[in-house]
């Protein structure tokens, strides 16, 4: 079983960065592509990010391109997410994700991964 915890949320004003975590319990980790989602009060999850388990492809949603960057650290089975410019319509509950050599353009479909973790609140004031 693997177990994903986010952490790095916080509170903070518009125009602000932070940066998100998301430690995973396996000892194979390089081998799941991983993704970010989230979810604001009374909306749907939705994609973020995602980044191949080879580690060399990203994918964002067009809301975050250019100012959120995902990345990966195998050595520390560790997730990232830099999220810069932050816009109060980026307030939500993040959540990690992961599937087992995940490909593809898939990777932005909440029903393609198989662990989530518990979520960490960002909230954006304006």
């Amino acid at each position: 079983q693997v177990q994903l915890v986010e952490s790095g949320g916080g509170l903070v004003q518009a125009g602000d960065s932070l940066r998100l975590s998301c430690g995973v319990s396996s000892g194979t980790f390089s081998r799941y592509s991983m993704g970010w989602f989230r979810q604001a009060p009374g909306k749907e999850r939705e994609f973020v990010a995602a980044i191949r388990w080879t580690g060399g492809t990203t994918y964002y949603a067009d809301s975050v391109k250019g100012r959120f960057t995902i990345s990966r650290d195998n050595a520390k089975n560790t997730l990232f997410l830099q999220m810069n410019s932050l816009k109060p319509e980026d307030t939500a509950v993040y959540y990690c994700a992961a599937v087992l050599y995940g490909t593809g353009s898939s990777l932005s479909s909440a029903v393609r991964y198989d662990y989530w973790g518990q979520g960490t609140q960002v909230t954006v004031s304006s």
